[in-house]
């Protein structure tokens, strides 16, 4: 495997922190420490830039909070610098992760997402007759900070860039040598990049006709039960021997034919639909924005965008005789 090599020179030089700034900032430049940084930006540009090169990033400082999505999530956002710094790592690493990813994994990775993941679990609803779908038990709470690293350096030389990102992985623990903070850019691509052997070990089992994965939800698809569920114990011993982790004992194996919900949606082979969960979501997004205008919080323009944000939710669904049932029971606040 070739690794590549990203010096500090290149994290900390001005174009690149310029553009993770302006990543970083995007939406949130009324925050008061966001409002800070980019009131003082040579400055505070200069001096990330330096300790940057001398080995003193991250800061490590995580601001916790909790969100309904509608289950409870502990969120662990970085200040504002470190997710400068993030950003600018991401800028030059994110190609590399990206080379080593297989096509059928969805998450964290231009041109894919939750939308193309959804149409292609169902064209293999279509083409194969069972599938399994798991998903890892607490997973970013789960992954063990040495295997990752060790992953980490498969992939990537240079011992001053190796540290950073030990220090970067370092700055959080769930439990002792565990734990990803929910909410870093670098967690997520971290994450995605811990089960690529995962997904490696799935296509190269001839028993697996297919798989798709969203970050920590996999589906995979067998010819028939036996054998789907002969791929569901080999994946089990892997995921426990190889990464440390668990898989929910609520794993699904069933017929194509009868569907399965996979990243909030209800996939048919026929039809895609909203969950119970989707449109629960869509309903209050539509009602905090239009609440946040009628409040003069936000301009018109910002509620349409955040209309087209909230109607991206239903976007290659059949769901359009129930937008419509619901606009009837809740009309729009706006006029």
């Amino acid at each position: 495997m070739h690794r590549h090599r990203i010096e500090l020179a290149d994290i900390a030089a001005w174009d690149n922190l310029l553009l993770a700034v302006w990543k970083a900032a995007r939406g949130k430049r009324q925050r008061p420490d966001v409002a800070c940084f980019l009131s003082d930006l040579d400055g505070r540009l200069q001096c990330l830039a330096e300790d940057i090169l001398l080995g003193s990033v991250p800061y490590g400082r995580y601001r916790s909070f909790h969100i309904h999505d509608p289950k409870q999530r502990l969120i662990h956002a970085a200040c504002f610098e470190d997710r400068v710094l993030h950003h600018a790592i991401m800028n030059l690493a994110e190609p590399v992760f990206e080379r080593g990813l297989v096509p059928a994994t969805f998450a964290c990775r231009p041109g894919k997402g939750v939308h193309r993941a959804v149409i292609q679990v169902q064209q293999n609803l279509r083409r194969f007759p069972w599938f399994v779908k798991v998903d890892v038990d607490g997973y970013f709470p789960s992954i063990d900070h040495r295997l990752l690293f060790e992953l980490l350096q498969r992939r990537f030389k240079g011992s001053d860039f190796l540290c950073l990102l030990w220090r970067i992985i370092d700055s959080y623990h769930a439990t002792v040598g565990k734990g990803l903070p929910i909410g870093s850019l670098t967690s997520q691509h971290f994450a995605n990049h811990y089960l690529n052997g995962a997904d490696r070990f799935l296509q190269n089992d001839p028993q697996v006709c297919a798989m798709v994965r969203y970050m920590d939800d996999i589906i995979w698809w067998c010819a028939d039960k036996t054998t789907a569920k002969q791929t569901l114990a080999k994946l089990l011993e892997y995921m426990e021997g190889q990464l440390s982790l668990q898989i929910k004992p609520t794993t699904q194996t069933n017929r194509s034919a009868r569907g399965v919900t996979y990243c909030g949606f209800r996939i048919l082979p026929g039809t895609v639909r909203l969950t119970p969960r989707k449109k629960y979501r869509y309903r209050v997004l539509r009602d905090k924005w239009e609440a946040a205008w009628l409040d003069g919080k936000i301009d018109s323009r910002t509620l349409q965008q955040a209309y087209a944000a909230v109607h991206a939710i239903t976007l290659h669904t059949d769901s359009r005789s129930w937008r419509q049932r619901n606009l009837q029971l809740h009309p729009s606040r706006v006029i």
